[in-house]
């Protein structure tokens, strides 16, 4: 897993209450009983809210890559600050749509153990080692369409389903794609015996194909790659097509993971593509 590692940072606390713009400093009386009261109200409440914000986990952010313009590949990428540690991370995966398998030598991942490296530094790390991937994959060729999204902070679906146009045109000229995520119980690994718990894997399954039901089975979990640690919970995040040369249209459904962190449960993503007639 590539790397570049230096110290370990700790970042200060304090930095969360410094985003407040200052006021400017204007000479006055000494504040009444009340404006004290309610003063120290607010301080408690900002001390009490520290340790919740300190001790959360991390949720990658997610950013497409593109199509190679025949659409047998599908790319992303995802980056975030690790909890616990602080450190800046970028993933990019890198996928082929025939097989839904990770191009050889991918996923690129990188993580900077350094305190003066930061999210965008990350980035540009990750998007320089797959530089000759991209470019021979033609993985960027074609950005695609962006069909759905609902991230973790949409609060208006489970994540179980998601039914999507295929591309942004009105009148639309043919039907609704859908998906449904069913999450599975599985034998515990060694990433979630030390937890007490047993892995939980997802299978899913497109329902309709332009306007039509369909039984489509995109993905059933036998195991869980050691990648996704002790996943907790998945959801589906969004949709991604690609219109092909030869008629047929690309989906790839984006799947967050929830799996247990450093500080609380932390999420990244997966993607499970597939070639639809």
């Amino acid at each position: 897993m590539p790397s570049r590692r230096g110290k370990r940072s700790n970042p200060d606390r304090s930095l969360l209450l410094a985003d407040a713009p200052a006021r400017p400093h204007t000479r006055r009386g000494a504040p009444r009983g009340d404006t004290i009261m309610i003063r120290r109200f607010l301080a408690a409440g900002a001390l009490a809210l520290m340790p919740a914000l300190a001790q959360a986990g991390d949720f990658s952010e997610f950013r497409p890559i593109g199509f190679s313009n025949h659409g047998g590949v599908f790319a992303f990428e995802e980056f975030g600050t690790q909890d616990g540690s602080g450190f800046a991370y970028a993933n990019r995966y890198y996928i082929d749509t025939t097989t839904d398998s990770y191009l050889p030598g991918t996923p690129i991942r990188v993580t900077l153990e350094d305190g003066t490296t930061n999210v965008n530094d990350a980035r540009a790390e990750a998007a320089a080692q797959a530089a000759s991937i991209e470019q021979t994959s033609g993985a960027a060729d074609d950005p695609g369409i962006f069909a759905a999204f609902q991230p973790a902070t949409e609060k208006s679906s489970d994540g179980f389903f998601l039914r999507y146009q295929s591309f942004a045109i009105e009148p639309f000229p043919g039907g609704a794609w859908s998906v449904e995520l069913t999450e599975k119980t599985l034998d515990p690994s060694s990433n979630c015996t030390a937890f007490d718990r047993a892995d939980k894997g997802f299978r899913l399954e497109m329902k309709e194909t332009n306007g039509t039901p369909r039984s489509i089975v995109l993905h059933d979990d036998t195991s869980i790659p050691n990648s996704r640690r002790c996943p907790i919970s998945y959801r589906i995040a969004g949709a991604m097509t690609h219109a092909n040369p030869d008629g047929s249209t690309t989906h790839a459904i984006l799947v967050l993971v929830r799996s247990i962190g450093f500080e609380g449960p932390d999420g990244r993503f997966i993607a499970v593509t597939r070639r639809i007639d």
